[in-house]
């Protein structure tokens, strides 16, 4: 079966019809990993052998009446900061290159409960830790519409893997536009949930009052589908929401007639790229025409949010990543003579340069005599940032903007400067500060025909409200486009 543009739907009616079979269309995936992941550098684990005897096994369910639940047989990728049970997991870091964890995260199994097939992990920025997956340890994946270009960061694997088909779905984290980011560079749909809507346990902690799972697809149907999976109340994790998930599936009307779309007067500022602008525009006059009605917003002090967020999230990176000592799990340098030298040399050669800024980054701003300067002053600040949302939202229903302030750059473009990297994430992270919930959508090409992506905003718990228009944009202006690899 021709996996090009596969969708979940396209894949269950062709169950039905018997036109193909989960173990076919699971085989022709691996075919094409062989094929493909030693130039895109997608997969750092492929569990092809687990996988086709799930698939081979749910064949067997469907031959004997078993009826298709959410994700039956769909070849899924799973970020390589999420735990799966007796499957490596490493964060794409060499500190926890052999760690095999003990369980799986709460959002893989229940995947798995609806029918999912792992297919492999997926490689990242280390620790989720970059805006272009190449800090990872085992290489930077790279975009499959120009392999000269990132993919994006830190779910560039995810992105990547969704838009190259080298899986249906997969799963990202999202930090300060982790999911969303790369799905804009590649070029596919890619939901940021509420804080609290989706359990943490599992995931790999880096910024633990901002990281949020998320599903990257080809469209808005498919993250309503996996979202409504993954989504919900779990004991594991108390930061998890008991507010009831709704059906996601059954908002996507493709009617948007009505709904207020805000723009901010802050969005179309100085350095954004002119075909990311002239994209975007394009984008709002299309959801106009679809029923809309465009009104004027502000985000007054969106300007801080950058610099907010570099101090939070280093901040608790420093703390999450205390625990990598090379005592309990994971790297521990043999040439150590003394516990304080193991601490160090472990720390030193398992982390690479750029989570090693970001945890002292962490370590001054929570330091003795500086903790309140910055610290105390972002977290008063990330307040303020939730009130200007707020106050936009009682003007519209969902805010639009760029997902990123320029299309795909090229490897080695701004790994000299971490601070022009860091102002990359410009649009994303206020929406984790915040804790709403956000959506990157396929908004058109460049002229050189890379991907730019529309970034959708709703108050937190309505991505019923994100995937109606998501779904309904789509359905109008699709892409109609894949890499032509």
């Amino acid at each position: 079966m021709e996996l090009v543009g596969l969708t979940v739907d396209k894949f269950h009616s062709a169950l039905k019809s018997g036109e193909t079979t989960v173990e076919a269309v699971c085989k022709a995936t691996f075919d094409r990993i062989e094929k493909l992941n030693p130039d895109l550098n997608v997969y750092l684990t492929v569990t092809k052998d687990s996988a086709l005897e799930r698939a081979r096994q749910l064949d067997q369910q469907l031959a004997a009446g078993a009826e298709l639940s959410p994700l039956f047989g769909v070849p899924t990728a799973i970020k390589d900061n999420i735990c799966t049970k007796d499957v490596r997991t490493t964060c794409a870091s060499k500190i926890l290159d052999t760690f095999k964890p003990p369980y799986s995260a709460t959002v893989v199994e229940r995947l798995e409960a609806a029918g999912a097939v792992v297919v492999g992990k997926a490689n990242c920025d280390e620790f989720a830790m970059g805006s272009s997956n190449e800090n990872s340890a085992y290489g930077s994946v790279r975009n499959p519409w120009n392999l000269e270009h990132v993919p994006g960061g830190s779910s560039g694997g995810s992105a990547a893997a969704v838009a190259a088909d080298l899986c249906i779905v997969a799963l990202g984290s999202d930090t300060g536009g982790s999911v969303r980011e790369p799905a804009s560079f590649c070029g596919v749909t890619g939901l940021k949930p509420t804080y609290g809507r989706v359990s943490r346990y599992g995931l790999v902690a880096f910024g633990s009052s901002l990281d949020q799972v998320g599903p990257i697809s080809k469209n808005a149907a498919d993250s309503a589908r996996v979202l409504g999976v993954i989504a919900g109340r779990d004991w594991h994790d108390s930061t998890s929401s008991e507010i009831s998930v709704p059906d996601y599936l059954a908002a996507l009307t493709g009617d948007i007639k009505g709904l207020k779309l805000g723009v901010p007067k802050e969005a179309f500022v100085e350095g954004l790229h002119p075909e990311v602008k002239a994209r975007i525009q394009e984008s709002i006059k299309n959801f106009e025409s679809l029923g809309a009605e465009i009104v004027e917003v502000s985000l007054p002090h969106s300007e801080y949010a950058i610099a907010d967020y570099y101090i939070i999230a280093t901040a608790e990176a420093s703390s999450n990543l205390a625990r990598y000592d090379g005592v309990k799990y994971g790297f521990r340098d043999a040439d150590a003579k003394t516990l304080q030298e193991m601490y160090k040399k472990t720390r030193d050669h398992g982390f690479g340069s750029e989570v090693k800024r970001r945890i002292m980054l962490g370590t001054y701003v929570l330091s003795s005599g500086y903790y309140d300067a910055y610290y105390l002053k972002a977290q008063k600040i990330r307040t303020i940032l939730e009130q200007d949302f707020r106050k936009a939202f009682e003007a519209c229903d969902l805010i639009v903007m760029p997902t990123a302030p320029v299309p795909p750059f090229k490897l080695g473009e701004k790994t000299d400067d971490p601070l022009a990297m860091y102002l990359a994430d410009i649009y994303t992270v206020t929406i984790n500060l915040v804790g709403v919930p956000g959506i990157s959508i396929p908004s058109g090409f460049t002229s050189d025909g890379l991907p730019i992506g529309c970034q959708l905003i709703a108050p937190h718990f309505e991505e019923a409200r994100l995937l109606q228009a998501a779904d309904a944009y789509e359905r109008s202006y699709p892409s109609n486009r894949y890499p032509n690899i």
